[in-house]
């Protein structure tokens, strides 16, 4: 029986060495850590969203976008979710497209991957951490590389798949974090810590409007983070990888436009002319942000309505409309649900994954110069490149 080893037991590791043992391969799966699927447990708050029923490499980004279509056709959701029905891991799919687990919790799908795949005769070795990776092609007829990216270090993530790729001649895309909080200049974000609304992000990178994603906004006291900073982060962070401007401009109130909202704050100037621009304010949004708005605008919370003319109306609207602040960084790979970068994926093979620079040499899911959007796709990716990688194995290692 020809033997492989896969190193990483996460998302894509675990579902290779499935597919590899229902193939009829020997498979023994090192992990670093003392349990399988770390980041799968913690993902989705631990509910854990681990696919989307619709998927494109569109929704995908790398240096070599395409790269991800074949994997992605040939695994379908309807793929995915035959396996699942087969192993008894029920799924919920939502109106929006992304698909949970039926239990609603991530441990349910870790362990039925984990103990289907002893099921079928997988080896795991747990606390085992692969430093030599010639040593292990010496004992294995192929070797398949799921080691995730530097993401989440606390739960494993480092740079091993990388320093692999490189020890066989490989090239790389410098990594970056995605889907991951940004940390602002200066310190008005801090007074708004925990204050969180339904608003509209822009991206600037070079002053240039890049993306607009809506979402939950909520101010930190590093900077932003809540879904629609998480939506723009890859851009963001890819820019400033690049050392380029990265601005955000934040809509606090998408229901109104300039006008509408210059002509609401005048019109409670008429009826309530001895109120204060801050309960104003209060009454649109969180205490925290109105009152650190209201100061940025050079406004004391105890200025009246009264002493509000049209020009000043207009300045308060484009503040809550669209207020900048200045990216510095992200809040980091600590943070980071997935990075982006990774193995120069033109030195792989699209359909097997196998390596153009080393025969039986594999690379599969994020250690890929290939990072999805939120909402399911990064876990799509991990699935659909195990299972071509799978394939790819049973037939390369029954001609040997």
């Amino acid at each position: 029986m020809k033997k492989v080893a896969i190193i990483g037991a996460g998302a894509s590791g675990l579902l290779c060495a499935i597919f590899c043992s229902k193939n009829g391969l020997d498979v023994d799966v090192f992990e670093q850590n003392s349990k399988c699927g770390k980041k799968i447990l913690v993902s989705g708050n631990g509910r854990c969203n681990i696919t989307n029923t619709e998927f494109s490499p569109n929704d995908y980004f790398s240096e070599n976008q395409s790269f991800c279509k074949y994997a992605l056709e040939t695994f379908s959701f309807k793929d995915f979710q035959k396996f699942c029905s087969s192993i008894g891991l029920h799924l919920d799919i939502k109106n929006d497209g992304k698909v949970y687990p039926q239990s609603n919790e991530a441990k349910s799908v870790v362990t039925l991957l984990e103990n289907y795949a002893k099921h079928l005769g997988v080896q795991f070795h747990l606390n085992t951490r692969v430093s030599n990776l010639s040593e292990v092609q010496s004992r294995y007829d192929s070797v398949v590389v799921a080691t995730g990216s530097e993401a989440a270090p606390h739960l494993g993530g480092n740079e091993d798949g990388v320093q692999f790729a490189q020890s066989l001649q490989h090239t790389y895309i410098p990594t970056y974090p995605s889907l991951v909080q940004l940390e602002l200049e200066g310190q008005l974000y801090s007074k708004m810590n925990g204050s969180k609304v339904y608003g509209e992000v822009t991206l600037l990178i070079n002053n240039k409007k890049h993306d607009t994603k809506a979402g939950d906004i909520l101010f930190t006291n590093y900077g932003v983070s809540g879904f629609a900073i998480l939506d723009i982060s890859q851009a963001a962070s890819e820019a400033l990888r690049d050392y380029q401007t990265v601005d955000l401009s934040l809509n606090l109130l998408p229901k109104f436009n300039n006008q509408t909202l210059s002509s609401y704050i005048l019109k409670m100037k008429e009826l309530y002319p001895q109120m204060t621009l801050l309960d104003i304010i209060h009454g649109l949004l969180p205490l925290k942000i109105s009152t650190t708005l209201v100061e940025s605008l050079g406004f004391s919370s105890s200025d009246r309505l009264e002493t509000i003319n049209t020009k000043t109306s207009k300045k308060i609207a484009n503040q809550i409309l669209n207020w900048k602040f200045h990216v510095t960084q992200t809040h980091g790979f600590r943070h980071a649900e997935v990075s982006g970068g990774g193995v120069n994926t033109l030195e792989i093979n699209p359909k097997t994954f196998e390596s153009y620079k080393e025969k039986n040499i594999y690379f599969i899911g994020e250690v890929l110069d290939v990072v999805g959007r939120r909402g399911g796709f990064n876990f799509a990716w991990a699935w659909a490149s195990a299972y071509c990688c799978s394939i790819a194995l049973q037939e390369n290692l029954e001609t040997l």
